[in-house]
């Protein structure tokens, strides 16, 4: 499904009112994990406005593709590309991690509209992921699993066990994303927890990797195209070396922007940044 220039044109128009309505969401809970929900937003926007079948007027549609976020605590980057997407009315994204809001800090897939998998515990959203496709194939359904990892959260061993039973089970009906912004809470994840060489381990778990720029819509639609073509029994995972904050230029690949509080005045800094991205 080759990309076109007006395609392009109206997922960057419609990323960065994502973006803007991540900083009124951050703003109005008082604080949230912005860094990692700015880094994930072009993977996001491609996923839910050019690839995934789902339904907003119907959440719970049967054959509906799933995406798994697994990289829970960047909800505030989900929940305004579900508000987008038509799944509630944005206004409700301003009683974000407020009492009982149904927008908890780790989005809740009984209360949010549009998530089929609570996450927030790092490394459980590719085991999820995994059984998932499965079930898909024991069904005989046709639908897709797209899951997104951190790259923090890969120094979960779970993920590791994931990633042998998708390759020995040939799980080709999930498409794994990982956010490689390289930061996570504590620092640089080669700091924390060398992950590098990180595509070789993936192809060394019998994964085909495929490296991309993860803000790139081209780079993306190849990587995606290739993953719904691929006819070999091993899963694929999309390597999206991304920036931490993208698009806010103060918060771009500082790691104290992991988690972070916005006030009126950093709001309208933020916004002017994102415009100036385009």
């Amino acid at each position: 499904m080759p990309i076109t220039d007006q395609e392009i044109k109206d997922l960057k128009e419609k990323a960065m009112q994502i973006r803007m309505d991540i900083v009124d969401t951050t703003v109005a809970a008082g604080g949230a994990h912005i860094g990692g929900a700015m880094s994930m937003v072009e993977i996001m926007t491609i996923l839910y406005f050019k690839y995934i079948n789902v339904d907003p007027s119907n959440p719970q549609m049967e054959d509906r593709d799933r995406v798994v976020v697994s990289k829970g605590h960047a909800g505030v980057g989900v929940a305004p590309v579900l508000a987008n997407k038509g799944y509630f009315p944005k206004e409700e994204l301003m009683s974000f991690n407020q009492f009982n809001s149904p927008f908890g800090m780790h989005l809740d897939s009984m209360k949010v509209k549009g998530v089929d998998i609570s996450t927030g515990s790092l490394g459980h959203g590719l085991p999820q992921s995994v059984g998932l496709a499965l079930g898909a194939r024991t069904q005989g359904k046709d639908w897709k699993t797209y899951c997104i990892l951190g790259d923090g959260e890969c120094n979960e061993g779970s993920n590791w066990e994931a990633a042998m039973a998708a390759s020995h089970f040939k799980v080709t009906n999930l498409i794994t994303f990982v956010d490689r912004n390289n930061l996570m809470i504590d620092g640089r994840t080669e700091d924390v927890m060398s992950l590098e060489p990180f595509a070789d381990k993936w192809t060394a778990f019998g994964f085909i990797v495929k490296e991309i720029n993860g803000h790139d819509y081209k780079e993306l639609t190849e990587a995606i195209d290739f993953a719904h073509a691929n006819t070999t029994d091993k899963p694929v995972l999309i390597l999206c070396n991304t920036i931490k904050g993208k698009g806010i230029d103060f918060m771009e690949d500082d790691v104290k922007w992991h988690y972070g509080s916005i006030d009126s005045d950093l709001a309208v800094q933020a916004k002017a940044s994102i415009e100036k991205m385009g």
